[in-house]
């Protein structure tokens, strides 16, 4: 019997990264201008929730309604709660089940799957059946910030990024022969690897320059790690008549949830590399979105044109995988 050769199943494998999950739909929207439209979609927190709308063929609308998000929009999701996790969720998978496709999974136009995580084993939990607006719910379950989603059997599930950020191997699972994961974390660390230095007396004979200040104050100050805040530094004099020298700046003092959500972070970096390196993805998109904090859902044009720009960039080298 002869052997035909038949195209790869390609699969794509959504990670982690709270808001800078939009970039999630720049990236789809590139794959689908060059023609390359993936066999299974799978989605760890984040990446559930925009793989879901892609899957259910509302992908355009969705970056539509994620466009025209402001503060306001944004904080009106907010259903905050005592127990469990600072919001519920209740009103965003409300909003999606009245205005986005909400059905079984199994009953997908294009394969789906979200990553969960066992609160109580910490195991990794594949979510393939069952209704897709609960398995974004469970996904998304960031702890701390959201409530666990409780199952059959009493089961708590919290966000799949805890266990598996991007989620290659589930891809593979699914049926896929090449994995395009998108890494939205990969240039976190990076951001803040800029060194405290003092600045020079200004009197001294040959002063180096001091280091720049962002171009955008506003926006150093809306995530607190790795960007500090700068203060023009006044000027006095000591005893002795001698000008003052300047001092490096300080961050400011971060609140719980920076706290909370710049660890997880930091922990699901570091599990992202691990895992990768032992069952890497074929081709990996990372866009560059440090300059975006965790919660800027409100800056969605933003990060959909550098997922744009990272897929577009990616192009060459996943030609050669499936051509």
């Amino acid at each position: 019997m002869a052997l035909v050769r038949r195209t790869p199943r390609v699969g794509l494998a959504l990670g982690s990264g709270s808001a800078r999950g939009w970039a999630h739909i720049g990236v789809l929207q590139a794959l689908d201008e060059a023609g390359l439209r993936p066999d299974f979609v799978c989605g760890a927190s984040i990446g559930a929730l925009v793989g879901a709308a892609y899957a259910a063929g509302e992908l355009e609308r969705f970056a539509d309604w994620v466009q025209s998000l402001g503060m306001r929009q944004v904080w009106g999701f907010m259903d905050f709660n005592l127990s469990g996790g600072m919001l519920k969720g209740e009103k965003l998978i409300a909003f999606w089940r009245r205005n986005f496709a909400d059905f079984d999974i199994q009953a997908s136009p294009i394969p789906f799957a979200a990553v969960a995580t066992d609160l109580h084993s910490g195991a990794e939990v594949w979510l393939r059946e069952g209704s897709i607006a609960n398995a974004v719910r469970a996904s998304i379950a960031l702890p701390g910030l959201f409530t666990p989603v409780p199952q059959e059997g009493g089961r708590l599930l919290v966000d799949g990024g805890i266990v598996n950020p991007v989620p290659t191997s589930l891809a593979r699972a699914m049926g896929a022969d090449i994995v395009i994961g998108v890494d939205l974390n990969s240039d976190i660390l990076h951001r803040h690897l800029q060194p405290l230095v003092l600045a020079p007396d200004p009197g001294a004979t040959a002063p180096r320059e001091p280091p720049a200040a962002p171009e955008d104050a506003s926006a150093a100050a809306g995530d607190w790690l790795g960007r500090l805040k700068f203060w023009e530094s006044g000027s006095a004099s000591s005893s002795a008549g001698a000008p003052a020298q300047q001092v490096a700046p300080l961050p400011r003092s971060p609140s719980v949830l920076d706290v909370v959500m710049t660890s997880v972070t930091i922990m699901q970096i570091r599990i992202t590399r691990s895992r990768m390196a032992g069952d890497p993805p074929e081709v990996v998109i990372a866009p560059s979105l440090a300059h975006l904090g965790v919660l800027d859902f409100h800056r969605a044009a933003e990060a959909i044109e550098e997922g744009r720009r990272a897929a577009q960039a990616a192009l060459p080298q996943l030609q050669r995988f499936i051509q």
